[in-house]
């Protein structure tokens, strides 16, 4: 693995149920926008050396005085968001300077990553070409068709994947240049890298490395932070 870690944050998402024209990356969370939680975490951390944001280019101004104003130095470019996040990562690693390097990728609407979490996926990442983030699923979990139950899976071996998701840089830009040229999309970075033979690894995570979609997750989060002390 590289020493070099540049990490890619997508948050160009439109968040449709935030209201129209909303980027839910930017709506405050315990008093600051939600993005700047993830990048302040991230960028805490020694071994990640620069952090690209992906946004709406409406919203990149606007950005650029959050990052002046929270002190986050290791953002020196931000890419344009695209029309799928897929579209939005590539558009990320196009701006990687130093192709030796290992990716990050960490959705912007996640707020609540902790620094350790990180730490110790990128640990982990030695012997194979991607490492994700995911917890084991508490439910059990049913494939149905036409609302008729086909199979009870075994949960045992079920994880629900998050992110951070880290790869070699060649590996992850190689896998994003063959999908875009199949126009083959997935919303999981790994899912790429898997499609063209990649070798994944699952590193455990935190329940509480949740998503913001709605507002009511929004309500999660602020409990959760609470619940944190800060």
């Amino acid at each position: 693995m590289s020493g070099r870690i540049v990490a890619i944050v997508p948050a160009a998402g439109i968040g449709k149920r935030f209201g129209e024209g909303t980027n839910k990356s930017l709506v405050s969370l315990g008093g600051k926008p939600i993005l700047l939680w993830a990048l302040e975490t991230i960028a805490s951390l020694s071994e990640i050396e620069e952090i690209i944001p992906v946004l709406k280019e409406s919203d990149m101004n606007h950005a650029v005085e959050l990052f002046e104003r929270y002190n986050i130095p290791k953002v020196k470019k931000i890419a344009p968001g695209g029309r799928e996040r897929q579209d939005s990562v590539f558009h990320g690693l196009n701006l990687v300077d130093e192709k030796e390097c290992t990716i990050l990728v960490h959705d912007g609407a996640r707020p609540l990553i902790e620094s350790h979490v990180i730490h110790d996926a990128i640990g982990q990442l030695r012997d194979y070409d991607g490492v994700v983030v995911g917890v084991p699923l508490k439910d059990t979990v049913k494939e149905a068709v036409d609302g008729v139950v086909r199979k009870t899976l075994r949960r045992e071996s079920l994880w629900s994947i998050q992110t951070p998701q880290i790869f070699p840089y060649e590996r992850i830009y190689r896998a994003y240049e063959r999908a875009m040229a199949e126009s083959f999309y997935s919303t999981d970075d790994s899912a790429l890298v898997e499609r063209y033979g990649g070798r994944i690894k699952v590193a455990e995570g935190s329940y509480t490395n949740i998503k913001i979609t709605t507002p009511e997750d929004l309500k999660i989060a602020e409990l959760f932070l609470a619940m944190r002390g800060k």
